[in-house]
């Protein structure tokens, strides 16, 4: 099968963006985003669909295994993880990749998202003591900690721009399981910043609620964490 990836790409130190585009030919049913790009980059002259010399697609990754986040990006207007965007659910072989909207683009499809752990430090999303469990909160807090900080959740969220102060459901996950795991006394100064940074701030559109790569439950996660932190009540 010939892909057609039309790839909107950037220089380094410029506010310009265009796109370009590349032909990848596969017979693997199992090809993604990420593993053309892997295969582009590693030819020794990549050219564009007219012949033309381009230099190599900048973007990030690391375990290629929907385990980092780090090749979030947008696929086909979706925010995806490109190791887990198969090119075989395209219907016509074409396949738009863009970078993440909400964070400033650095070049190509890389992006800063370092606002997320500034935004984690704001909020002070640590233990400051040894964790204490109720165990009927294991599985809710199990499920928050498969947050990868990827940012899609993000992309899609009306109400999050980058160094705003509504921090987006993208510190929830980590709230979940602090507030899970804290005494009363503990988690006051938690639930005062959860209150002011996301609560307040969140529309409850849910428009993050089907775009997690890693399948969270986002609305729940949202509702337990507003039960604890704001109502002072048990989770649902």
């Amino acid at each position: 099968m010939r892909y057609l990836l039309k790839i909107l790409r950037r220089e380094r130190g410029s506010q310009e963006s265009c796109f370009q585009s590349f032909y990848y030919e596969t017979d693997s049913a199992a090809a993604t985003v990420a593993s053309a790009l892997v295969y582009l980059n590693g030819l020794d002259e990549l050219t564009d669909d007219g012949g033309r010399p381009a230099r190599p697609i900048e973007w990030e990754c690391s375990c290629l295994q929907k385990k980092c986040g780090a090749c979030a990006m947008v696929i086909n207007g979706r925010p995806r993880l490109a190791c887990g965007a198969l090119l075989s659910e395209t219907k016509n072989g074409e396949v738009t990749v863009e970078p993440l909207r909400k964070f400033p683009v650095i070049c190509d499809l890389v992006v800063d998202r370092s606002i997320l752990f500034e935004n984690l430090k704001t909020l002070r999303l640590w233990l400051r003591n040894d964790a204490d469990m109720d165990e009927r909160y294991q599985d809710i807090a199990y499920g928050a900690s498969e947050c990868i900080q990827c940012g899609c959740c993000l992309e899609v969220c009306p109400n999050f721009y980058a160094g705003g102060s509504f921090f987006g459901m993208a510190t929830v996950p980590i709230t979940t399981r602090l507030l899970a795991e804290m005494t009363p006394k503990e988690y006051a100064e938690i639930a005062k910043l959860y209150a002011k940074h996301t609560f307040a701030g969140c529309g409850k559109s849910l428009a993050c609620k089907n775009v997690c790569p890693k399948g969270i439950d986002t609305e729940e996660l949202l509702v337990n964490a507003n039960a604890l932190a704001i109502w002072k009540r048990r989770f649902k």
